[in-house]
């Protein structure tokens, strides 16, 4: 614990020194928050070229995606209109639109620009649905979505 005398000793070097304790000087402005959600352009679209809503499927299940408006560059990389796919698998629930997506076993990134996958699912109905992100994983404004559809697997 500081005593007195080092309180005293502090404050008299600080006044030695220069330095202002306190001051009429103005406080600077609080720099405007930074958005890190890219624009996408008016039209933009995101598709399944396949599978189809309602197909069935035996095993494995090759997606391919497709887009409209748009570019596709890799993660990282901040170019003004394009993004990267992210595809959401039996996914339930709103997703934060301002966070990029998380990578979960139903929120898959194609980070590196691809346009294809090849899935294995589970036998059963699932849902799927893509996502344009931006450079940083995060959806655009106004999201670049597909509808959902559902495939079933044998």
């Amino acid at each position: 614990m500081m005593t007195l005398r080092a309180i005293a000793a502090v404050a008299v070097f600080a006044i030695h020194a220069g330095v202002t304790i306190a001051s009429d000087a103005p406080i600077p402005p609080t720099p405007e928050p930074v958005s890190l959600v890219s624009v996408s352009p008016e039209g933009a679209e995101v598709y399944f070229i396949s599978p189809s809503d309602g197909d069935i499927v035996d095993g494995a299940l090759t997606v391919r995606f497709g887009l409209k408006g748009m570019g596709i560059a890799p993660a990282g990389a901040d170019l003004p209109k394009t993004g990267h796919h992210h595809l959401l698998i039996d996914q339930t629930g709103e997703l934060n639109r301002t966070l990029p997506l998380p990578m979960t076993e139903q929120i898959l990134h194609f980070g590196g620009g691809q346009t294809e996958t090849t899935v294995s699912l589970k036998p059963g109905k699932h849902t799927l649905q893509l996502v344009l992100g931006n450079y940083l994983h995060i959806p655009h404004d106004p999201p670049v979505v597909s509808k959902v559809i559902t495939v079933t697997v044998k």
